[in-house]
């Protein structure tokens, strides 16, 4: 009975216990009424159990989501690696209307 405080795995089990009971009293058994059952007994559970719940979801979330590298963008070279690429463009397409007027 020592370890039922607050963030410790008894606690949320106590917790997650009353959720499933109140479940129990609220609703008949069936499929969709048993899931809604685990589910109040993970919410009750989460909410005995976890002792830093913000800090857990943002890590959980971090997990599933990882986050962006952001790279800072070179404006310049960007404009010149496009600025390369149109003019490459350009003078292939005028190599082909020289050699279409050639033949």
């Amino acid at each position: 009975m020592k370890d039922l405080k607050q963030g410790t795995a008894g606690f949320g089990a106590i917790v997650g216990l009353l959720f499933m009971l109140i479940g129990i009293l609220w609703m008949s058994f069936g499929f969709w009424k048993m899931l809604i059952l685990l589910a109040l007994f993970a919410v009750g559970y989460f909410l005995g159990a976890v002792n830093n719940k913000e800090q857990f979801v943002k890590d959980t979330v971090n997990r599933v989501i990882p986050e962006k590298k952001n790279e800072p963008i070179h404006v310049r070279e960007e404009l010149k690696n496009e600025q390369a690429q149109i003019y490459s463009e350009v003078e292939s397409e005028i190599e082909e209307e020289e050699n279409d007027n050639e033949d």
